[in-house]
């Protein structure tokens, strides 16, 4: 735990963040607010990978089991986000919905929301075809139904991220573009990050570095399955409104929104090229064109719509799926956030808060066991892989 009192001597930090995306900026807004003073390091620009480079989506919907109860938790923040860090982020809480395409598919949504039921979880709701079609009318109507979630929604990646940085540095967070960390290592009881601006150091280190953090957890001998995988979007031109929810498919990967200025963001985790050491993703176009050949399938208006701009960024994969959220095992006041599989965003705000408190308090409000960044020394541990 750190103590309030216990100040940094050189640099005027209690803790230093390791990375400025949303679960960063998140992190350090959460232990600002409890009156902690924070250093956070970013190695290009805040909301520069994954943060900023993702469809937006707040959704609670098919989550694997053990995100559930922090997917809920976070979802609360974001209907109250405004009063929280001063900005919505563009939350527009319009609902999220996975269509089954198939008999098959339906029977397979069925079947999850059985199994969520059996744990106590109700969020998750079964809609018939014809409820599907009086939601989004414009679909094709080879739909067979699907799941939807009511309360979830989409927001605005950049102006979320930038929102909790705002509100974090209005509490006396401190940021540092610019600034990669190339090593850490605990001396005594203080953390150093030496970076290319010189030496930042505080008695505890959280890392959220997404696709860099496993490359950290190496140097204090923890190693992490871990890979970087280039996400990428594309929006179109803009087009008369047709669609309100947040849509996803069952049996192919897809992520789908229209905007209010008529915009539509097309993503679903669709994999690109990471480049790691060049800190950047390229798009893999030809996967492009399969993502909107599904989009014109469920949309066949769409067919004639053109591409305004595709782009990618870089994001941390976990062999088992789900992230690390965990104290160090190795090291003492050392916290990871990292490894969310490209499903983060909705999880910023509540992870924030969890990460904070284990920080702060020394464990977290909710179960973290599922997260531990020991699990993968068990070789026999159960996939909850998406």
């Amino acid at each position: 735990m750190v103590s309030n009192t216990n100040r940094a001597d050189d640099v005027g930090a209690d803790v230093l963040v390791i990375g400025g995306g949303l679960h960063g900026s998140s992190t350090a807004f959460h232990l600002a607010r409890r009156g902690v003073r924070v250093i956070v390091l970013e190695a290009d620009y805040v909301a520069r990978h994954s943060s900023g480079v993702n469809a937006g989506g707040v959704r609670t919907l098919g989550r694997p089991l053990p995100e559930i109860p922090l997917a809920l938790m976070s979802r609360e923040i974001w209907h109250d986000l405004a009063a929280t860090i001063g900005d919505d982020g563009g939350f527009v809480p319009a609902g999220q919905i996975k269509i089954a395409e198939t008999d098959a598919e339906l029977d397979a949504c069925r079947a999850r929301v059985a199994e969520l039921e059996s744990h106590g979880f109700t969020h998750e709701q079964i809609i018939d075809r014809r409820t599907l079609l009086e939601l989004e009318p414009a679909l094709a109507p080879h739909v067979t139904g699907g799941i939807r979630v009511e309360r979830d929604g989409y927001a605005l990646p950049y102006r979320t991220t930038f929102a909790f940085r705002r509100a974090a540095s209005a509490l006396g967070a401190v940021f540092h573009e610019g600034t990669p960390a190339r090593r850490i290592g605990q001396h005594g009881t203080r953390w150093q990050v030496d970076t290319p601006r010189g030496t930042f150091a505080a008695p505890h280190l959280v890392v959220t570095a997404g696709a860099w953090a496993g490359q950290l957890a190496e140097q204090v001998g923890e190693s992490v399955p871990v890979h970087p995988e280039g996400l990428m979007l594309m929006v179109t031109h803009r087009v008369a409104p047709f669609c309100r929810a947040t849509l996803g498919a069952t049996g192919r990967p897809l992520s789908f929104k229209q905007f209010d200025n008529g915009t539509v963001v097309i993503g679903g985790k669709l994999i690109g090229i990471a480049d790691l050491p060049g800190r950047h993703g390229e798009v893999d176009f030809a996967r492009l064109v399969r993502s909107a050949r599904t989009v014109t399938d469920l949309f066949p208006h769409l067919r004639e719509l053109g591409i305004n701009r595709a782009w990618a960024g870089v994001e941390a994969f976990t062999d088992d799926g789900l992230p690390v959220i965990s104290p160090s095992e190795r090291a003492a006041h050392l916290t990871y956030s990292f490894g969310y599989c490209g499903s983060g965003f909705q999880l910023g705000p509540g992870c924030g808060k969890l990460v904070s408190e284990l920080v702060l308090d020394g464990r977290a409000s909710l179960p973290l066991d599922a997260f531990s960044i020991g699990r993968f020394a068990n070789p026999a541990r159960p996939s909850y892989a998406h």
